[in-house]
Formats: structure tokens, C-alpha cells, sequence
């Protein structure tokens, strides 16, 4: 059976979003969003191979999940609130509109997050597959209208990540909510989410960039602004160059071989000096016909057939290099030909994403990771109930403290034990969570401590034990939903994704745990 759901939207102060509504000047004090899902088509009887069986059944089971426990309608509500600008003074029909898009915004992220396809395919296997148009309701009696990968994209930054961390606390409370005597459990769990234990740990979300050598820098700004300049040469806006744009990046590719093989020559030093020396001369020489191309398209942009935001796109593409150069050169200048370090908080990552940190963790295969530092809490069951992505680099130790109060004192959760391995372990955590009464299995760093509490307490061995699944919760989380690397290209993109795939692997989750539930009592009846 469909649910309605009637949410009140009050004039809040809000972002105003563009969002193609026809919204007209009458102002009302408090629009209705009525968001009654349409009707749909039975799913075919389809007695595929069991992998496909138990995928069509986790999706059957989430849409139960979004539609008993309310999830969707409080996702519709949360969009409302983030654009609340350009709904106030909107009609019953564009509000009842925005709010199925809001639905179908939902459910497609979720459903791209499960699948773990791009847009493009996504797209394709949306138009093809009778189960993801049941899951997504566009399958209709008389027609299926199928998003684009554009609109996927459009999909993807329909909510920020404020309100994707509370659509996450919501589902959490629904989750761990005990049946009543008068109600039955908000997501029909038989047994709700034990949130007595949490398991803490970080890991680095990847960004999506190379290494960051200081010559290949040079080699990428080359390549960048070379190729805008073919674009504006291309519309006919021309300025007198020695060579074609694509000569340039034969030449910088050539010294940037060079600049590799130098290190196999008996004067590598030397030599590669020398050949840094070449590429900052060419990088001036690039930078110069660039902003000349630059200021001609700016002038003169009427006369060619791009439109003015696809201007403003090579713009600002020219532009963020312009501007970093300089830097690169120096900081190129400073480490190879200079021989003197350059601090990391003046270090260029890339030219393209401000937003990376160099997060040192001694792994094994990656002692250097560069990216964001990435804070996971789980429970028992599996199901993220806290996470963090940070634009700076924190110890673990000062992350311990925050999730706790976000857990207890916030989220009003009953947690009773918290787990970590060693590096969430200080003497300071030890004594607020004393303070809070809940008991604390950070594993300690003293050998000799550790060793005389693994002896004394089974519980505290058969926890660690426990912890170390939490390395393969994070795997899972990032090779399958967050991405590794993250294709976001700022933080608040990266941030956005980490939120969907949170909601996408909780609800993924809860539906197994829930099928294993129903099957395990049905089993029991029948037994």
C-alpha cells in the first residue's frame, strides 16, 4: 500500500536554488508539500540465478524501508526546508511536484549507490531494467520516463550535506527504536539495531589525483591552459603564436620525459636541473599566450558561437591555473633546484582540488595518502551510526570525544561500550568517557597494559576481536559506495557523496538484516 506524506514547510531562511519551478508571485505563509507516490506496475515474476534474486529482494526490502519508516518523507521534508527560498511562494502543484522529484532524487542516488555504476551507465541500465523502475516508480502503466544522466548528476546535488547527515540520523533513531505495546518496531526490524557498542576508525578517502610530482604540476598547468587556447583558437579568436597550441604540449611532455629519465644519467642532479630550467622558461612562454587568448575571449565572446557560460567555463579554467602558477614554479623552483624543503602547508597538491591534505599513516602500500581524513562509527550489526570527512587533518584522539556526544548526548542513543584500536587511545578519552559511565575499549598503548587486560578480561578480548571487522566495513564502504579514490572535485562534493553513500549503505544494511530476520522466524515457525 502507497503512503502519503502531508509535511508542513514554514518560512525558514534558506539558500535559493534554481530549480526550474514556475512558482508564481503570490506569497503563502506555510505551502503543504502532499507527496502521494503513483501508481505502479507489479514487478515481473522473474526466476533468475540467486544472486539475482537476492538483490531484487534488498531492493524490495529498502523500499519498504523508505515508505514504513517514513524515511522518504522526511528526506522530502528535509529538501523542502534547504529550498524553502523557492517554495514559499509556490503553488500546490509545483510543491507537489518538487516533492515527487525530491522522492525520485532519493531513490536514484540510492539505487546508483547500490548498483555502484557511473551516471552514464546508470542511465542505461535505469531504461532497461523493469526492477529499477519499480524501485524508482517511473515505470507507469502506459509509459517508463527514464532520468538522464544529467539529471543523475542534477540528482546527486539535490540535498547538502546537512541534511543527508540528518535524513542519516533519522533512519539511526527508526533503527534503533524498540517496538511498544501499542506500535510495532518503525522499520518492522523483529529485533531493533543494538546500539549499546560502537566501533570507531578513520581511514583517508582518496582524492582523484595523480601523485603530486612538482615538474608534473607544470606538466598538467601546461596541458590545461594549451587546451583552452585550442578551444578559444577554435572560434576564431586568434593571436600570434610561434607554433599551434598542441606543438606547446609536444614540447612540455617532452622535457617532462626528460625530467623522468634524468635520474637513470650518472649527473641526474645536474641534468635535471637543467631540464627544470627549460620547463619553467616554456611555462612562461604558455602562461603569456594563454592569458592573451584569455582576454581576447573575454572581449570579444558575442562574436563566436559559444554561449556565455560556456565561455565562463574556459575563463575560469585559464583563470585557477593563472593564478596557482606562480606558486607551482616556485615551490618546483625551491625543492629541485634550490634543494630546500618547502613546508606543507604551502604545498600545491593539485591544481585543481584546494581541498587535500597529506594524511601520513604508515600504512602498508600507501605511508603517504593524500585526501580526507575519513571517521566511521559502527555498531554490531554493521550499520554506520556516526561518520565525519574532515577538511583538516586531526589526530584520532580528539575525534573520540565529539562522536560520543553526538551519539549520546545529541542522538540520545543508549551506548554503553565504545571500541577503537590504538590510535584513539589517551588518557584524556579514558577519563571523560569514566565521566559519561561508559566503559572504554580503546585498546591500550602501553604493550604491558594491553597484555594484562587481554588476561584478565574475555569481554575486552572477544571486543578487539570484533574490532578488527571494522577494517573490513571501511573496505566495503569505500570500494563499493564512497568511491577509491572519491570523483568529487572540492570538499563539499566529496562531503555530499560520503552522506549518500551512508544513507544508500545503511538502508543496504538494514534490508539484508531485515530479510535474514523474517527468514530466520519463518523458519522457526516452520521448524
Amino acid at each position: 500500500m502507497d503512503h502519503e506524506a502531508s509535511i508542513s514547510l514554514p518560512r525558514v531562511k534558506s539558500r535559493s536554488y534554481n530549480l526550474g519551478l514556475n512558482i508564481p508571485t503570490t506569497l503563502r505563509t506555510a505551502p503543504i508539500l502532499a507527496y502521494q507516490p503513483g501508481l505502479r506496475p507489479d514487478l515481473p515474476c522473474v526466476y533468475g540465478p540467486i544472486e539475482f534474486r537476492e538483490y531484487s529482494a534488498v531492493l524490495v526490502a529498502i523500499d519498504g524501508l523508505l515508505l514504513e519508516g517514513g524515511i522518504e518523507a522526511a528526506f522530502v521534508g528535509l529538501a523542502a526546508q534547504e529550498h524553502a527560498a523557492a517554495l514559499v511562494a509556490a503553488s500546490a502543484k509545483v510543491c507537489a511536484t518538487f516533492a515527487r522529484t525530491s522522492a525520485l532524487a532519493l531513490r536514484c542516488n540510492i539505487a546508483r549507490e547500490i548498483t555502484g555504476l557511473a551516471y552514464r551507465e546508470f542511465a542505461i541500465r535505469v531504461a532497461d531494467s523493469s526492477l529499477l523502475q519499480w524501485f524508482l516508480r517511473i515505470g507507469e502503466i502506459d509509459r517508463v520516463k527514464a532520468p538522464s544522466k544529467s539529471t543523475l548528476e542534477r540528482f546527486n546535488q539535490w540535498a547538502s550535506a546537512p541534511a543527508l547527515q540528518a535524513a542519516h540520523r533519522h533512519l539511526i533513531a527508526q533503527a534503533v527504536s524498540p517496538a511498544s505495546a501499542t506500535a510495532a518496531q518503525p522499520l518492522r526490524l523483529l529485533v531493533p539495531v543494538d546500539a549499546t557498542e560502537i566501533y570507531f576508525d578513520s581511514t583517508c578517502l582518496k582524492t582523484n589525483i595523480h601523485f603530486p610530482v612538482d615538474w608534473v604540476l607544470l606538466r598538467d598547468a601546461a596541458r590545461t591552459l594549451m587546451k583552452a587556447t585550442k578551444l578559444i583558437r577554435s572560434e576564431g579568436l586568434k593571436q600570434r603564436m610561434p607554433q599551434e597550441p598542441l606543438q606547446f604540449l609536444s614540447a612540455i611532455n617532452k622535457l617532462a620525459m626528460a625530467m623522468s629519465a634524468g635520474n637513470r644519467r650518472p649527473d641526474a642532479k645536474k641534468q635535471r636541473k637543467r631540464t627544470l630550467r627549460q620547463m619553467k622558461t616554456l611555462e612562461h612562454t604558455i602562461a603569456r599566450h594563454a592569458r592573451a587568448h584569455r582576454d581576447l575571449l573575454a572581449a570579444h565572446q558575442a562574436e563566436t558561437a559559444l554561449s556565455e557560460k560556456q565561455a565562463q567555463v574556459i575563463l575560469d579554467r585559464i583563470d585557477q591555473v593563472l593564478a596557482q602558477l606562480p606558486a607551482a614554479i616556485t615551490q618546483a623552483h625551491e625543492r629541485i633546484i634550490g634543494e630546500r624543503p618547502v613546508p606543507h602547508a604551502e604545498k600545491i597538491l593539485s591544481l585543481y582540488d584546494d581541498d587535500v591534505s597529506i594524511l601520513k599513516r604508515g600504512k602498508a602500500g600507501a605511508d603517504v595518502e593524500f585526501g580526507n581524513k575519513l571517521w566511521l562509527g559502527e555498531t554490531r550489526a554493521g550499520l554506520i551510526i556516526d561518520y565525519a570527512l574532515l577538511a583538516h587533518d586531526q589526530a584520532d584522539t580528539a575525534l573520540v570525544l565529539p562522536s560520543v556526544v553526538r551519539l549520546y548526548t545529541e542522538m540520545k542513543l543508549p551506548l554503553q561500550q565504545v571500541w577503537g584500536d590504538r590510535g584513539l587511545f589517551s588518557k584524556a578519552n579514558e577519563k571523560e568517557l569514566s565521566s559519561l559511565k561508559i566503559k572504554s575499549g580503546l585498546c591500550p598503548r602501553d604493550p604491558a597494559e594491553l597484555q594484562k587486560r587481554l588476561q584478565e578480561d574475555a569481554t575486552f578480548r572477544a571486543g578487539l576481536r570484533r574490532r578488527g571487522g571494522t577494517e573490513a566495513r571501511i573496505a566495503i564502504f569505500k570500494q563499493h559506495f564512497a568511491g577509491s579514490p572519491c570523483r568529487g572535485k572540492s570538499f563539499d562534493a566529496r562531503e555530499r557523496i560520503v552522506g549518500w553513500a551512508v544513507l544508500a549503505h545503511n538502508l543496504w544494511v538494514l534490508a539484508r538484516l531485515k530479510l535474514t530476520q523474517d527468514r530466520e522466524a519463518a523458519q522457526a515457525v516452520a521448524g
